[in-house]
């Protein structure tokens, strides 16, 4: 760590690829307190690697260096809460998604698989988890939400970038966000709203052209939901996150280890 990081907080920005007022905000020791709860939860132990560990390293760091206190908490993680989801994906493949304030900071494998045990190549020609697998995958952590403005560009974004297209597919499944979003807006009752599930069913079969879900392609898909939201931020389980914890697993394949964490907290 240079001297210049000593001199000021650990922050988000610092440890994870997230974006706006989180990006800037300091990792406090209620944060990291929520965050095990969360994997606690989960999983039944707090994750190796994962961002209970990481958040837990660098707020005890801020809290010896006098940036936090022990009883802190910051506003985004406070307000909108942190959280940890298991996402199946075909063959198997099982992903733990950790969000903060809505933004995903850790996607990685469940332990029961790895890089090598699930063979998934990641990147490449028809190799890794597709776009249109991870908006299937969706289905099963939040198929029960309606279709909001902001799920509706996320499925677009995630559809252009699938099928390389400019334009969206003409009774494709952004259309059919598009006109469920618009539908939703003026129900009144929940129960005759479009969900998540009644779109995105075997969304992979629907795109005329699938690929493999990339780093540019979650943080594409994630810009587009978070700037269609009220709050600047994205579903913790929906549309960017499940394309983020495939664009993840994809790397994790490829490389087993893609950041600098352990340089940070160290």
């Amino acid at each position: 760590m240079s001297q210049q990081q000593q001199q000021q907080a650990i922050r988000y920005g610092d440890l994870f690829e997230v974006q706006g007022e989180l990006a800037e905000k300091a990792v406090a020791p209620r944060d990291a307190a929520m965050m095990q709860t969360a994997e606690n939860t989960l999983t039944g132990h707090t994750q190796k690697g994962g961002a209970a560990a990481v958040m837990q390293s660098a707020a005890a760091k801020n809290e010896r260096a006098g940036f936090v206190c022990h009883g802190d908490a910051s506003e985004v993680a406070d307000d909108l809460g942190v959280s940890a989801t298991e996402t199946d994906f075909p063959a198997g493949r099982t992903v733990i998604t950790e969000s903060v304030g809505g933004q995903v900071v850790v996607g990685k494998f469940d332990q029961g698989g790895s890089a090598a045990a699930t063979g998934v190549p990641g990147g490449g020609c028809g190799g890794g988890v597709t776009i249109g697998e991870a908006l299937e995958a969706a289905v099963l952590t939040a198929g029960k939400k309606p279709v909001e403005r902001s799920d509706a560009a996320a499925i677009q974004a995630a559809e252009v970038r699938a099928t390389s297209r400019t334009t969206i597919v003409p009774g494709g499944i952004a259309a059919a966000a598009q006109s469920a979003a618009t539908f939703n807006a003026r129900t009144t009752k929940d129960e005759e709203k479009t969900t998540l599930a009644d779109v995105l069913s075997n969304a992979k079969a629907k795109l005329p052209a699938d690929r493999p879900a990339t780093r540019k392609d979650a943080e594409g898909v994630a810009g587009a939901e978070m700037r269609n939201d009220p709050f600047l931020t994205t579903h913790p389980t929906g549309v960017a996150a499940s394309v983020a914890a495939a664009a993840r697993l994809n790397q994790q394949a490829l490389n087993n280890n893609n950041n600098n964490i352990d340089d940070i907290v160290q």
